[in-house]
């Protein structure tokens, strides 16, 4: 019997296994479907190329046929292992627009507003650059400034002070918004995944059980209290208790197939696969959002070829040497180096477009490096902030073992594709500025051959694709579709909560690996917080 059971070893589950046991008294198991976080690629930054193409780490979902997007299927990668996707990531730092958080309490989420959750933001980090109103010293996850700065990043940031866009120096500082520099979720120039943060010390706890590829089953209850967690685990089920309380942290993907799997979600649902409703919650696996990306890669005049190009030996074997000898060099970049947070309308109050410049030929989630490794290139994706589409996560049947049905209805909304058609024009436009001149051979993705809004239009359809951002599907809230309350309790069962991306009522501006920490922290603090003193 344990005190906590947290379900998910990624980016929450590491917040809340770590804070949870940190007393030294309370029994805490996390258990996760991946296996532990040991694959040295996982700390090398530039082994993201290796750990998101490994079946063993990253979970590769497809979604189902999305109509919006030519009704192709897209692939979903997420990490699994401990860390989660923070481990597989391109360790970007944003937390988003506090407008987003003042959205939340308005809501009527109580305490989730930008100035209260600021200090959980505070409490995460340790903020290599120095403290100030935005930032704090001496947390456990460590945020810093690019080791090595690919020449052709530099050029995008003069390009866009060309445009006309504003330099920023930290996203989420005072000016959020902009073109500038990333910071990074690293240490000593290699990655600090959410497990390295966190688990790096907590996994030697005796209170602390970190059990790995073990898979979560379903929920056990006792009329409507949650007293336990089913899992698979070297090909038998396991029963594992809590006496106060399980936290799902399996993100926006496996959380509401968990809580389904276990009879609580939208009745339809669970009859149509036959599951007994042992508590009817409408909202869960709905409300699903995510960011679209679409891209515009250039080919580089290979006279300098500074672009980064998997197959240079001479190069790489100069930069793994500057690694391995000093945690320095190109083996240091998280790829996506810069970027900008802008508007496809000048009247709008808050930026709706984000930007990551890859001083790279990007293709296709580094699943497929042909164009990569043939070409010297750079890329920029511009993502929508702020979709109108809605989709869900539902069940294909009732194995636990079988990924769910991911439908994010892309482009459902038509104002969506309007604001990337916008956003794409804007990508082309500071490509085109003089900074680039000197090194654009020609537009390789789409080409001269896209030009009209209809082509536009056309071309995201076809090429569009996840930049890795879903949330929503247990959102907080207090109405009819809500799941989980302002203290993350799930509506109508006891001892559960949801503590993960899929809690967001709506999708961050930004990236959300550093919004999710955040959800943890003050979720620990909240459990803590009714914790009965010995």
């Amino acid at each position: 019997m344990y005190d906590y059971v947290v379900v998910g070893g990624g980016s929450a589950g590491c917040v809340l296994a770590d804070r949870l046991s940190e007393d030294g008294i309370s029994q805490v198991c996390l258990l996760e479907s991946g296996p532990v976080d040991s694959n040295p690629f996982i700390r090398v930054p530039f082994g993201i190329i290796v750990v998101n193409r490994s079946k063993a780490l990253n979970w590769k979902f497809w979604t189902v046929p999305q109509p919006g997007c030519a009704n192709r299927p897209m692939f979903w990668p997420r990490g699994k292992t401990l860390g989660g996707s923070s481990a597989i990531n391109a360790m970007c730092y944003a937390r988003g627009n506090p407008h987003d958080y003042d959205v939340w309490a308005d809501l009527g989420n109580d305490g989730w507003s930008f100035q209260e959750v600021l200090p959980y933001f505070k409490k995460l980090e340790n903020f290599e650059p120095g403290a100030d109103d935005y930032h704090a010293l001496g947390g456990p996850l460590n945020v810093t400034n690019h080791r090595y700065i690919n020449p052709l990043v530099k050029v995008f940031i003069a390009a866009g002070k060309q445009a006309g866009y504003a330099l920023t120096k930290d996203f989420n500082g005072e000016c959020p918004n902009g073109v500038g520099y990333y910071h990074v979720m690293q240490i000593n120039g290699q990655r600090c995944s959410n497990a390295h943060a966190y688990l790096r010390t907590a996994r030697q706890r005796k209170n602390l059980t970190i059990i790995t590829h073990a898979h979560a089953t379903k929920l056990l209850l006792d009329g409507k209290k949650i007293n336990g967690v089913r899992y698979h685990y070297a090909g038998g089920d396991h029963d594992i208790h809590a006496a106060r309380e399980v936290i799902l942290s399996a993100g926006a993907i496996g959380s509401p197939q968990i809580l389904l799997l276990s009879g609580i979600g939208p009745a339809a649902e669970l009859q149509k696969h036959g599951i007994r409703i042992e508590h009817e919650l409408p909202g869960v696996g709905e409300n699903l959002q995510d960011h679209l990306d679409i891209h515009i890669t250039c080919l580089e005049k290979t006279r300098e070829a500074i672009s980064l190009n998997p197959t240079w030996l001479p190069r790489g074997i100069k930069n793994l040497f500057l690694y391995l000898l000093g945690h320095r060099g190109e083996f240091t970049s998280n790829f996506a180096q810069a970027g900008g947070f802008i508007k496809s309308d000048s009247n709008l109050p808050y930026a709706d477009l984000q930007w990551h410049f890859v001083p790279a030929v990007d293709s296709f989630h580094v699943q497929d490096l042909r164009a990569a490794c043939k070409y010297y290139g750079y890329t920029l994706r511009t993502c929508l902030l702020h979709p109108y589409s809605r989709g869900r996560v539902t069940l294909k049947n009732t194995d636990p073992m079988s990924p769910p049905a991911i439908d994010p209805n892309y482009l459902a909304d038509a104002r969506d594709l309007q604001r990337l058609v916008t956003g794409f024009k804007k990508a082309r436009e500071i490509l085109s500025q003089p900074a680039f001149g000197s090194h654009c051979l020609r537009e390789f993705e789409p080409g001269d051959k896209v030009q009209t809004d209809e082509e536009i239009e056309a071309y995201i359809r076809s090429r569009a694709e996840t930049i890795y951002h879903p949330v929503g599907t247990c959102k907080m809230g207090n109405d009819k579709m809500a799941v989980v309350n302002s203290q993350l309790k799930v509506h109508g069962i006891q001892g559960l909560r949801v503590a993960d991306a899929s809690i967001m009522p709506t999708i961050v501006s930004g990236n959300t690996n550093a919004p999710v920490t955040m959800i943890a922290e003050k979720a620990a603090d909240m459990i803590l917080g009714e914790k009965e003193p010995e």
